[in-house]
């Protein structure tokens, strides 16, 4: 009760989850602005090591706790391989090949759908709610990506990437529901950080491509150190840290509730940004996957 009134009385708390799917957005944008300095996996490297740096200082300053089961440890590193690795290189290699950030992010954005399904083949029950929401959802996907296919930016290698993506971040999501203990943030996204370079250094060191640090005239590429700075600060340290907020406040579900938006977000922002077309029956194929995601990930009212 005194977290919702906490909420309702400020102002900067309501506006919290808003703010934070605006921010999950730009990870799709950031996919595509810098793609063309950079290969997918050379990029994720950097950006896992980046990362891992700032939170290990950050949790030492902090003094925060660590985990002390050796299996917490390993749970925490498969769900980073599943979560980081498999989900962030599965979209950037969907991206690098050619695929839009707004239709990147819609596809990943049906993993509520995804989890609605292996519940429901593990003998979980879902309702006629979540089933009208997974149909409407499906339809929307497929009315997008039937006009993409038109604008030729839908292929079989950056759909296979993108659906690679999403059931890595299926899997890892429900894994960690079943496995991984509370514990803290900061620690916890370290060690996830930590299995995830760990898994991409090695296919790093196998791309030809080089990361391209400086322009032709040899001064700094501005879009590459654009992308690698908010990638590490924006999405990984203010993205979590934010979501950190979220949660001891007491506004998850807001977020929960929210996150169905990001896909719509992404690709107007794709559109201002990089001029990706959206259509008329782009918009009302998303419109038809955020209303059926939303009913997937609606609670259900509980019977007197």
């Amino acid at each position: 009760m005194t977290a919702a009134v906490g909420e309702r009385a400020d102002p900067l708390v309501r506006a919290m989850p808003a703010v934070f799917v605006l921010i999950w957005s730009t990870g799709f944008i950031v996919a595509r602005y810098g793609m063309p300095h950079a290969p997918p996996m050379k990029f994720l490297a950097w950006r896992y090591a980046l990362s891992v740096a700032a939170f290990l200082a950050w949790a030492l300053l902090a003094r925060a706790a660590w985990p002390r089961d050796r299996r917490q440890l390993m749970h925490l590193a498969v769900t980073g391989i599943l979560m980081h690795a498999g989900y962030l290189g599965g979209v950037w290699a969907a991206v690098k090949a050619g695929m839009g950030a707004g239709l990147a992010a819609l596809l990943v954005g049906l993993q509520p759908v995804l989890t609605a399904i292996w519940i429901s083949t593990q003998g979980g029950r879902v309702g006629a709610r979540q089933w009208l929401g997974l149909g409407l959802g499906l339809a929307g996907l497929l009315l997008v990506v039937w006009q993409k296919l038109g604008l030729g930016e839908v292929g079989p290698l950056n759909l296979a990437f993108a659906t690679i993506a999403l059931f890595a971040i299926t899997a890892g999501t429900l894994y960690q529901k079943r496995f991984v203990a509370p514990c803290d943030v900061r620690t916890a996204n370290l060690v996830q950080l930590a299995a995830a370079f760990a898994v991409t250094l090695p296919l790093a060191l196998l791309e030809r491509e080089g990361m391209r640090w400086s322009l032709a005239d040899g001064s700094l590429n501005p879009q590459l150190f654009g992308a690698l700075a908010w990638s590490v600060l924006g999405l990984t340290l203010g993205g979590s840290s934010l979501l950190y907020l979220l949660i001891q406040r007491g506004a998850a579900t807001s977020v929960t509730s929210l996150m169905y938006l990001v896909p719509p977000t992404t690709a107007l922002m794709a559109w201002v940004l990089f001029g990706e077309p959206i259509t008329m029956l782009i918009v009302a194929g998303m419109a038809l996957t955020a209303v059926g995601v939303s009913l997937v990930v609606r609670p259900s009212r509980a019977r007197p």
